[in-house]
């Protein structure tokens, strides 16, 4: 049985034309009957460094039987010159989370996956608090099980108030282990099965990871880094999802 939690997940590549530029990390998620992929928004556009891809090249299962199978899917970014994804603003700048709806005629009836909906997001952020356990799923540096292109998982540790923005910013953190290419990966809390089934999605979605922090004033020669992370807070998934 394949745990379901690393069927949300998709291998990302950023491509300009016929160059790869980047790895990260895309998961699925449903909503009244519409399916969007989710990744960090400076997956899609970075204008500090100069990234900007023209389109993202997933990868998705295509046979349940045989995990091995896959095929790559092609995104383009830009529609006119326009942008495809859907991306916010709040009161501390851009929200480092995008999405992009995904026409389910175009990716064929044989691909295979699961995906979060709002009945998989916490409801409330007493269900969560400082030293909850979480797990953070994606693709670290690119990697991942090359045979069956399924992702590996991080443990990770709720880090700050949750509910609470984090400086302001409309993210909370975590404490975890993590590298590039992780970034747009869900993070998760564990909801067993009453049955004990591993036929479900037993995981509740409580934010989006997009990067590591650091503090200017760390001594690169003498400190390691914190190992803290933003994860961004998951409800702003009903923004971006809006028709």
């Amino acid at each position: 049985m394949i745990e379901p939690l690393l069927l949300t997940l998709t291998n990302v590549t950023t491509m300009f034309y016929n160059q790869e530029l980047t790895k990260a990390t895309g998961f699925f998620f449903e909503r009244d009957y519409r399916l969007f992929l989710v990744t960090a928004r400076h997956v899609v556009l970075d204008e500090m460094t100069g990234h900007k891809p023209n389109f993202l090249s997933i990868q998705l299962h295509t046979n349940p039987g045989n995990i091995t199978m896959t095929t790559d899917f092609s995104i383009p970014l830009y529609k006119e010159t326009k942008p495809v994804w859907k991306e916010l603003v709040d009161s501390g700048g851009i929200v480092d989370v995008c999405t992009i709806e995904l026409d389910r005629k175009a990716l064929g009836d044989k691909i295979f996956f699961h995906a979060f909906n709002t009945e998989l997001m916490v409801k409330s952020t007493d269900e969560v608090s400082v030293g909850t356990s979480a797990v953070i799923a994606g693709f670290p540096l690119g990697f991942f099980d090359t045979l069956h292109k399924l992702p590996v998982a991080r443990q990770a540790l709720i880090a700050s108030s949750y509910g609470i923005r984090f400086q302001g910013y409309g993210y909370f953190l975590t404490d975890a282990q993590m590298h590039r290419g992780t970034s747009g990966a869900p993070v998760v809390i564990h909801y067993p099965s009453i049955l004990g089934k591993r036929t479900d999605l037993e995981w509740k979605l409580i934010g989006i990871h997009t990067s590591r922090m650091d503090i200017s004033s760390r001594d690169k020669s003498q400190d390691e880094r914190l190992n803290l992370n933003c994860a961004w807070y998951a409800d702003i998934l009903l923004k971006l999802t809006d028709p």
